[in-house]
Order: structure tokens, then C-alpha cells, then sequence
């Protein structure tokens, strides 16, 4: 679980992390580096695909400005995995919601602009 999110501060197992970070499930992949800075493609979440989650929940940082681009949107259309964006306070409380849940549910958490 995520204990906390505030702007550039992500708390995880009582470690803080401060650059943006990807998990699945309970596992932190630290140091998440974009091609292409508030546009994520499907090579910036290829690992995550691999584990072949129900959901993949995109933090877009405090204000919103990350987004999937068009081509990651229509590859998880095809592989049915439910895409959830929203900026990074509300992707946490929906990532811990589904892992309390137990679903098998990704993410990647932009934790600035």
C-alpha cells in the first residue's frame, strides 16, 4: 500500500521516493523515465504490461499533465486492461482501493507537474 502522496514525495513501505516511480502490485520499479516527459508510451510500460494487470492507473502528477498517448490507449483496448488516469492524490487512492481489493493492478506515478 501507499502510505502517502504529497508534491514530489511518494511514502512506500516507510521509504519516501522523490523521483516519479512504477509498481506492481506491491513492487516498486524506483526511477520511472519517460521517452517522451508528460507523454507515456507503451515502451515506458512494457514491464507493466508484462504482468498482465486487470487495471494500469496512470498518476499525471499534481496538476494532470502526463497522459497515455493514443497508441498505449488502443493497445490496452486490445489487450483489456482498464486504463485509469487521473492526477497523482487521486490515482494512489485508487490504486490502494483495488489492492486492498486484491486485483492485479499496475501503475505508474508521476509525482510533480
Amino acid at each position: 500500500m501507499i502510505e502517502s502522496y504529497s508534491f514530489g514525495v511518494i511514502v512506500i513501505a516507510g521509504k519516501a521516493y522523490t523521483s516519479d516511480i512504477k509498481m506492481i502490485n506491491s513492487e516498486v520499479i524506483p526511477r520511472w523515465w519517460r521517452k517522451t516527459g508528460h507523454s507515456v508510451c507503451i515502451d515506458d510500460v512494457a514491464d507493466l504490461l508484462d504482468a498482465n494487470p486487470k487495471s494500469l492507473i496512470i498518476g499525471k502528477g499534481s496538476p494532470g499533465d502526463m497522459t497515455a498517448n493514443k497508441l498505449l490507449q488502443d493497445r490496452l483496448k486490445e489487450l483489456e486492461i482498464e486504463l485509469i488516469e487521473e492526477p497523482t492524490a487521486k490515482a494512489v487512492e485508487i490504486f490502494n482501493q483495488k489492492l486492498a481489493k486484491g486485483e492485479n493492478v499496475a501503475a505508474g506515478f508521476h509525482l510533480t507537474c
